[in-house]
């Protein structure tokens, strides 16, 4: 049973070290623990205008279970992400992605996995609360969720792109043709059998976030008109 990480990075090179000897870490202790045979570090450049990829391509020469993918230009996270699932699609039975920055809590992988072995095809990572953000942000998610509910949109509240997801639930991913990306608002059309696993969501150690209110706004603005 082989697990594969997907890491989408943009101009990540302040965080990746960290990131990569993190993620190393869970899936040895993973293997250690006989929850998964092999591990998989699958980091994604979406077209990075940093260092990110030469770290990327000295943890391949040191690791041969982290890979790199690099995109040809910047596509967008979700756009980024996606070429990483449909890649590890091909190699692992179970895939979880995260983002670069591990404000979400790598604890609960095993948590998720435990739920694969449950039979769960999907799991969710979901934050218990949202007390970090500004009351802007808390707000305005707020009020997304609301909206996408109105519109019968089913979402998983507080539900980023912290995921688990086996290799049928990835091939039945992989027949949707959506332009305008919105994986939150994909995933429960699916099917399979589901669950969650919450946890703390943390702060940055380092770098700035990936996704100021301009790309907020762009994802919130794909969820509305693509469902």
């Amino acid at each position: 049973m082989n697990l594969a990480i997907v890491v989408p990075c943009y101009n990540e090179e302040a965080v990746l070290p960290n990131t990569i000897k993190s993620l190393v870490l869970v899936l040895q202790k993973l293997q250690c623990a006989q929850k998964i045979d092999e591990g998989l570090l699958l980091l994604v450049d979406d077209g990075c205008n940093d260092n990110t990829w030469d770290i990327i391509e000295n943890a391949t020469k040191q690791n041969e279970n982290i890979w790199g993918l690099k995109l040809a230009h910047n596509v967008g996270h979700q756009n980024a992400l996606t070429a990483g699932m449909l890649n590890a699609m091909e190699h692992a039975d179970i895939m979880i992605s995260i983002d670069a920055d591990l404000q979400d809590d790598t604890a609960v992988m095993e948590e998720m996995v435990d739920k694969f072995h449950e039979g769960k095809d999907i799991v969710y990572g979901v934050r218990n609360d949202r007390k970090k953000d500004s009351f802007f942000k808390r707000t305005t998610a707020q009020m997304f969720y609301k909206v996408m509910a109105a519109f019968g949109v089913k979402t998983v509240y507080n539900h980023a792109d912290y995921r688990l997801m086996s290799k049928r639930a990835l091939q039945e991913f992989s027949k949707y043709q959506e332009i305008n990306l919105y994986l939150r608002g994909v995933m429960p059309l699916i099917g399979y059998e589901t669950d969650c696993v919450y946890y703390e969501r943390k702060e940055r150690v380092a770098g700035e976030s990936k996704y100021p209110l301009k790309k907020m706004l762009a994802l919130a603005w794909n969820g509305i008109t693509s469902f």
